[in-house]
């Protein structure tokens, strides 16, 4: 049986650090205002001329120099975001373009926030079916450019990024080793951008009425994470017959800490145990998981040996996770 072993990670942030202090013109005290509900004290926001294909060029590249591999190697590219360059092509093939992987296959797939859970599940399939040997998988997202940013709600939480991991294939029992993926189309309608497509195409009316920028219905999404997060802990550790106290790390979507308080408190895990860097990064939609993974690979807190649970939601309803054994 093949299993998906983790061969290297990367991580891209844009340079321009945004404080809360930016967001002063929509509340009081932004900076308490903002920390003390998710826990955010600043983020990132790509530039003008920055794409999400650009950060995912980036964090491609160091997960290749991280595996040390040549882009050649590569039989397959999965980009998961919810906001790429175009609405065609798909952007894994600019990423393709950019490092040189001529022999690999490249397509995005949107799952929202899950989109890199997704996508990694997606590559799992194809080597454990043995039709792929190396697969790259990115979470890249740039939020800054469909954001209202007169809506104090969700203009705060997001921040821009990518993230980046190769699977390849092999017969030891490691890297990953249970899964799961699930969606819901009944919440569909509680996060979306709505003049984004053929049910709304943008007009100059849909712009003149903000239909073309995000929105959420935050405590409804509050109340769905903190249902569906306990069941990916318990489905996913069940599959792969262990149990939550045997978890070494958890790396969950990084959206809100009151997600994470809430989930410590109702699980019994200490909080100490989820690796977090929406403080620093905010919600990063596709690449947090990621993100978060990698930085912990690089500054030596995951180890060899370690099991850590991955795990995303977001729109679709989507969510799902995954059991990492290094």
């Amino acid at each position: 049986m093949n299993y998906s072993h983790v061969l290297g990670t990367g991580g891209a942030l844009p340079d321009r650090v945004v404080t809360n202090d930016h967001f002063s013109y929509l509340v009081e005290n932004a900076d308490e205002w903002i920390q003390s509900r998710t826990g955010i004290c600043e983020r990132r926001f790509a530039s003008e001329q920055e794409s999400s294909s650009d950060l995912a060029t980036i964090a491609a590249r160091r997960a290749l120099e991280s595996a040390g591999l040549d882009p050649l190697e590569l039989d397959g590219i999965i980009v998961g975001t919810s906001t790429p360059d175009m609405c065609l092509p798909a952007t894994a093939c600019m990423v393709q373009k950019n490092i040189g992987a001529k022999n690999a296959v490249a397509f995005d797939m949107n799952a929202v926030c899950s989109s890199f859970v997704f996508a990694v599940e997606t590559a799992d399939s194809y080597i454990k079916a043995g039709k792929f040997g190396k697969v790259l998988v990115i979470g890249a997202d740039t939020y800054s450019k469909i954001l209202d940013f007169d809506d104090k709600n969700t203009s705060p939480l997001f921040g821009d990024g990518a993230s980046a991991l190769i699977l390849g294939a092999g017969s030891e029992r490691k890297g990953i080793i249970s899964s799961l993926i699930r969606s819901d189309g009944n919440g569909w309608e509680l996060i979306q951008v709505p003049s984004s497509g053929s049910r709304k195409p943008v007009t100059a009316e849909t712009i003149a009425n903000r239909e073309h920028t995000f929105k959420m219905e935050g405590k409804k999404v509050f109340i769905f994470a903190t249902d569906v997060i306990p069941k990916i802990i318990e489905e996913v550790t069940s599959r792969a017959g262990v149990t939550p106290d045997q978890l070494d790390h958890i790396i969950p979507h990084q959206a809100n800490v009151r997600i994470i308080d809430f989930i410590s408190k109702k699980t019994g895990i200490a909080k100490e145990r989820f690796l977090l860097n929406l403080d620093r990064c905010g919600n990063t939609a596709a690449a947090s998981v990621g993100l978060a993974l990698d930085e912990n690979m690089r500054n030596g807190v995951i180890k060899a040996g370690e099991s850590v649970l991955i795990m995303g939601f977001g729109g679709g309803l989507s969510w799902g996770g995954m059991l990492l054994q290094f």
